[in-house]
């Protein structure tokens, strides 16, 4: 059962700060690393794979810290996010390369059942410079799993696929955190982990927001206070009717949106309320849109939670 376990951990880069103090562990099975671009999730994955040394605090592969370490190496493999590929090769000469640098008895062996469990085999022996990003993405990924690794680290790993290649690599994750393999993925996506990860790490702005299973902390983002934007046929009648219910904390109007702003403090109340309110009142609503969805809204909520 392989482990990684993150210790006070933090990495700067000059005077700006990536990654800050931040402990976690991860164990087998599938882990979401979710967070809004800019967090910090690539700066934390490299440091998990070796790619870089922490600043201060500590990374270890069961025990035994991953930086310059060749056998820890051994155990991980690791999707990047960035582009940056020898386009002058084929897939199988890229997947063969990292299959020789791992010492793999058979490496054009290795290279096959790799790209065959990626779905690459019709298209190996074409140049990358030829490939979609989605193509790209799939053939990073069988030159990370060309070496059988126990650990997977995988940045941003959808991006550029499309509908059919996502649910096939959501598919390939599943049964090797089934397996026993230690699998994390990095998202800004809320729908990707929810659909695969049954355990997420939240950071936002290089800190460490929230930890554990991802139904509860869901269940805190649902719990938040949430922000609406609402235009109806009677905005002023529609908010003296909202305001006298507990589910609704306060209502603004916005003369510059000729809109109300809705703060509510109990979603599934609210959300019922609205429409049998406008209902009993026969009041038209023309726009009920959320205001404040953005992932950085949620994550601050959670870190001040």
């Amino acid at each position: 059962m392989t482990t990684i376990h993150i210790d006070h951990t933090s990495r700067w880069f000059g005077n700006v700060v990536a990654v800050n103090d931040i402990t976690m562990t991860i164990g087998p099975g599938v882990t979401g690393l979710l967070g809004p671009n800019g967090a910090g999730k690539s700066t934390l994955i490299n440091m998990m794979g070796g790619f870089l040394a922490p600043s201060t605090g500590s990374v270890t592969l069961d025990g035994t810290a991953v930086w310059r370490n060749e056998q820890a190496y051994r155990q991980i493999g690791i999707v990047p996010e960035r582009e940056a590929m020898y386009d002058f090769l084929t897939g199988h000469e890229f997947v063969l390369a990292n299959a020789e640098l791992h010492g793999m008895g058979n490496p054009a062996a290795a290279a096959r059942k790799a790209l065959a469990t990626v779905g690459m085999e019709y298209a190996q022996k074409r140049k990358i410079s030829t490939y979609s990003k989605g193509m790209r993405q799939r053939v990073k990924m069988a030159s990370a799993l060309v070496h059988e690794p126990s650990v997977l680290l995988l940045d941003e790993p959808f991006n550029g696929m499309d509908p059919r290649q996502r649910m096939q690599l959501m598919d390939l994750l599943r049964q090797m955190g089934e397996e026993g393999r230690t699998v994390l993925f990095s998202s800004h996506i809320l729908e990707e982990v929810e659909q695969l990860a049954s355990h997420i790490e939240v950071i936002v702005a290089g800190r460490h927001a929230a930890s554990g299973d991802f139904r509860r902390i869901r269940r805190l983002m649902t719990d938040r206070p949430h922000r609406y934007l609402v235009r109806s046929s009677a905005d002023r009648e529609l908010a003296a009717a909202l305001i006298a219910d507990p589910s609704t904390a306060g209502i603004e109007v916005d003369l510059v949106e000729n809109a109300l702003r809705v703060q509510a403090v109990d979603f599934p109340r609210f959300t019922e309320l609205l429409p049998r309110v406008a209902r009993e009142h026969g009041i038209r609503l023309l726009t009920v849109s959320p205001s404040d969805e953005s992932l950085e809204s949620v994550f601050s909520y959670l870190v001040a939670a």
